[in-house]
């Protein structure tokens, strides 16, 4: 799915904070909180973790996960092509 480090990377393509990442999402800033501070791949609620993707998405960023196809390879996470600026409103 999404690992701690990709969430904080893709905060900061956005240039968001945790708490318009939670309104984004329609999750409380204390569950962005705990899913920022996990080792690893983030774990929870499935729920949860689709409203997190979704809103990255909506947002602007593609989530990369370990063996999709990507220029240098592994994990991480960019700004969908064509989409120009991020879609965040701040």
């Amino acid at each position: 799915m999404i690992t701690a480090a990709q969430l904080r990377a893709a905060r900061a393509l956005l240039g968001i904070d945790q708490r318009q990442l939670a309104e984004l999402s329609g999750l409380s800033v204390p569950t962005i909180q705990r899913m920022e501070a996990s080792e690893g791949t983030i774990r929870g609620n499935v729920d949860s973790l689709v409203k997190l993707i979704d809103a990255l998405g909506t947002a602007g960023v593609d989530v990369i996960n370990e063996g999709a196809v990507s220029g240098g390879g592994g994990r991480g996470v960019r700004l969908k092509s064509g989409s120009g600026s991020p879609k965040v409103q701040t």
